[in-house]
Order: structure tokens, then C-alpha cells, then sequence
């Protein structure tokens, strides 16, 4: 088991966020996690990392049980990518150091890495159509680029998860579009990680996230597999609301 909430609930300041939480995510699943603004995502997120712990309930991540296993060796094996990320970078490495620094958790190359990570980097580089990236500074990527640079950053560890939260925010639909094609790419890797995939935007759901979470008010709304949960009527009943019935707007999924 990846990941295994048991009864989960979480207070703050005398307000409940998350209540009974239960969530179970299996090797080789890839998921979306799906809500509003404001329905808890982030939490899970956090609490997934050890961040915060549950005020009831029960975690486990890649089968390590909180509370009996150390929280910082299990953060090695879960990579996180995110738009927040990138301003916590220097801006003037080279993309390749900025990958690098994945290998060390670190927000720069402070350690000279070995020939085999310089290698590993440059792989995946040209691996991912980024060779042009190389001896570039980061800060002259466009977003859509930066946030590509932050997968490989990711992958470069080797993660055993994945966690993607709403990496094509701010992104046009060109960029958009390019970056959901690399998470693509990155599942059907052969040693690809669980990946966990954050957003609010349901057109934004690939199908190779074959099964979602909804999530409202800090409850689970439903889980299950996509197919049966995007569908026209299961969002209605879901948002409360009747879905915009405008030219385009719900797209044809084809789970």
C-alpha cells in the first residue's frame, strides 16, 4: 500500500479541516486528487509529508506507519512539485544544478555530486526534450519550462511517490498542455512512481489517473475509478450545482 488513511480527522484551532478521512492508494495506481479551493487538498498533502500529523486516525505512506518510522527518511523516497517550489530556488543556477540539487533536498547544489548523478541529470534532460536547458539559468525559463525542470528535479531521487499540487498553475493552454503531456511521459516510464496528481480543474485529468478522490469540505466526496466519477452527472451532484452548459465547456473524457 502507497498510501493508507485510516479514519482520519484533523483540528485547527478548534476547527475541523479534514474529518474521517479514508483513503487507500495501491502500487502501480496513479491518482487525482480533486477539489475546490479551500476543501483540504492541502492538508492531505502535508500530512502525507509528515508535516502535520492527524488529531484522529491513522496514516501510512509506502507502508511505513506513522509514529514508528522516521518522518525524514520517508520524505526521500516522495517527491513534491509544485508552483510554490520555484521561489524557493536560486534563480541564477543552471537548470541542470537545479535538477541536481533533487538528489540532495536541497533548494541549490551545495555538494559537489557524483559523475553518475551528473549523468542521471543529463539523461533525463535529453530523455525529456530539455537539452536545450542545459547551462541556462533558471530564471531565464519561461513558467511552463520551470515547472518541467521541477519533474526532473523530482525524478532525479528516484521517488517511490510522486505528489503533483496544481503544477499548471498560471500556465497557458500551450504550456498547459505541454507540461501535462510530460506527466504523461513520466507515468509510462517503466520505473515510473505513484503519482498523485492535486487540482481544481477537472479538464486537467488524464487518463492515466484511473482513479480520483473528490474531496468537499474535508470529507471524501466519493473515490473510485474515473470514468465512473467524471461524469456529467456525478459533477453536478458533486459541485451542487449544475454544471455551465456552455459550447465546449465539459470536455469528452475518455476513460
Amino acid at each position: 500500500m502507497v498510501i493508507e488513511m485510516k479514519n482520519v480527522s484533523w483540528k485547527r484551532n478548534g476547527k475541523s479541516i479534514l474529518k474521517n478521512i479514508n483513503w487507500h492508494v495501491e502500487k502501480d495506481e496513479h491518482w487525482a486528487l480533486f477539489g475546490l479551493n479551500g476543501s483540504g487538498k492541502t492538508t492531505i498533502l502535508h500530512m502525507i509529508n509528515g508535516y502535520i500529523w492527524p488529531t484522529t486516525g491513522e496514516i501510512s505512506v509506502l507502508g511505513k506507519r506513522f509514529g514508528s518510522y522516521p518522518v525524514g527518511e520517508l520524505r526521500k523516497s516522495i517527491g513534491w512539485v509544485s508552483t510554490a517550489m520555484q521561489e524557493r530556488l536560486h534563480e541564477d543556477e543552471y537548470a541542470e544544478n537545479i535538477i541536481l540539487s533533487g538528489k540532495f533536498a536541497s533548494t541549490r547544489l551545495y555538494d559537489q555530486p557524483e559523475h553518475e548523478d551528473i549523468d542521471k541529470a543529463l539523461a533525463l534532460m535529453e530523455e525529456f526534450g530539455l537539452c536545450d536547458f542545459i547551462h541556462r539559468p533558471y530564471r531565464t525559463l519561461s513558467q511552463g519550462e520551470k515547472q518541467k525542470v521541477l519533474l526532473l528535479r523530482a525524478l532525479i531521487a528516484s521517488p517511490k511517490l510522486l505528489i503533483l499540487d496544481e503544477p499548471c498553475t498560471g500556465l497557458d493552454i500551450f504550456a498547459r498542455t505541454k507540461l501535462l503531456d510530460t506527466i504523461e511521459q513520466i507515468a509510462n516510464r517503466k520505473d515510473a512512481p505513484t503519482l498523485i496528481y492535486v487540482t481544481h480543474h477537472f479538464e486537467e485529468i488524464l487518463p492515466i489517473f484511473g482513479h480520483t478522490l473528490l474531496l468537499r469540505r474535508g470529507e471524501v466526496f466519493q473515490a473510485g475509478e474515473t470514468y465512473k466519477l467524471l461524469t456529467e452527472e456525478k459533477l453536478t451532484e458533486f459541485f451542487e450545482s449544475p454544471l455551465p452548459k456552455r459550447k465546449g465547456f465539459f470536455p469528452a473524457f475518455t476513460f
